[in-house]
């Protein structure tokens, strides 16, 4: 096989670390970027590496890809997926954990900057203000509730019990996990945040997760407890948030992924004035927007797609029938 006729397409933009990445880690693996290679030598792919699932497979007819039988992203999340446009034994994977140690981080400098009121602080040095201080939570001696304990589910874990933070995970199953004190099966989620001072929100967007935190759920967390959302906003009802984070002054609630984001264009919204609300932070879906993050992404998603040429095991190869078929709003890149 010739290097005209690819075995990998990669419909990212070509990048000089990318392309040493790929060199050094498929040798002998015949691959190319899209927009450099003629539709008449794309026929003996039969793996591609993406990005956005718009702009990337937007621009491939997967009807002209006879061989295609892997799809590596580049980024975490499958929620938006076109599966309906995927003949079903090509198999889909997320670049899992490969953000991790970036939104993880983030996660916390929300938790801390919700509970320690730093908008509100700074309004008052603003002033010329000393006293009185902002009423201030802390994570030491606190129960923190981590919804998803995946890979930044642990990494969040891992970074909270230096502050003296006790730890409780929501997965699938209660199984024990090295990096918690206490886990609950995901149909156990009121037991799982009632008793927490800080809840964090890191689960995948699926059909099962979609909507599932709301009026119920906020109304069984403590009312003076940190809400923390890094994972994906439809996961939340963003009206019973809302309602919630006006009628409960004392609750706090710290995002970063909007229900509304246009990638394209460049902009966020939502239905409500979360904005104006002196007990909410937010940050526009930047937790994974870091120095060496896109190396990281691209080294871990080169190494799956190493696993797929090497023996056809990829890992973290997605169940599409947790996944809804049409595309979500703005196509959220991480």
């Amino acid at each position: 096989m010739s290097p005209s006729d690819p075995r990998l397409l990669v419909t990212l933009a070509a990048e000089p670390a990318l392309t040493s990445v790929l060199d050094r880690a498929l040798p002998g693996i015949p691959w190319g970027y899209l927009d450099a290679v003629p539709p008449e030598h794309r026929d003996a792919a039969e793996a591609l590496l993406v990005g956005s699932f718009r702009t990337g497979l937007g621009e491939v007819p997967l009807t002209s890809l006879p061989r295609l039988a892997f799809i590596q992203r580049i980024y975490t999340g499958i929620d938006g997926f076109p599966f309906d446009r995927v003949p079903a034994q090509v198999r889909v994977a997320g670049n899992v954990g490969a953000f991790a140690p970036f939104v993880s981080e983030h996660a916390v400098a929300l938790a801390l900057g919700a509970a320690r009121e730093l908008p509100r602080a700074l309004e008052a040095v603003r002033a010329g203000r000393l006293r009185p201080p902002p009423v201030q939570r802390v994570l030491y001696g606190s129960t923190v509730t981590i919804l998803g304990f995946g890979e930044i589910g642990r990494a969040i874990a891992v970074r909270v019990r230096p502050f003296g933070a006790r730890v409780v995970g929501v997965a699938r199953t209660d199984a024990p996990r090295p990096d918690a004190d206490t886990m609950f099966a995901a149909d156990h989620l009121l037991d799982a945040v009632g008793p927490a001072q800080f809840v964090f929100e890191v689960r995948p967007l699926t059909a099962r997760t979609r909507g599932t935190l709301g009026a119920r759920e906020f109304g069984a967390m403590r009312p003076d407890a940190v809400f923390v959302n890094v994972g994906r906003a439809a996961t939340v009802d963003e009206e019973a948030l809302y309602h919630h984070l006006r009628d409960h002054p004392d609750f706090r609630a710290a995002i970063d992924v909007w229900w509304e984001e246009n990638h394209a264009a460049g902009t966020l919204s939502s239905r409500f004035p979360f904005a104006t609300l002196p007990n909410f932070l937010g940050t526009p879906h930047s937790a994974g927007y870091a120095p060496g993050a896109d190396a990281r992404a691209g080294e871990l998603a080169v190494e799956n797609l190493v696993r797929y040429f090497r023996d056809g095991k990829p890992e973290h190869v997605v169940d599409r029938s947790e996944y809804e078929s049409p595309p979500a709003p703005g196509d959220p890149p991480a």
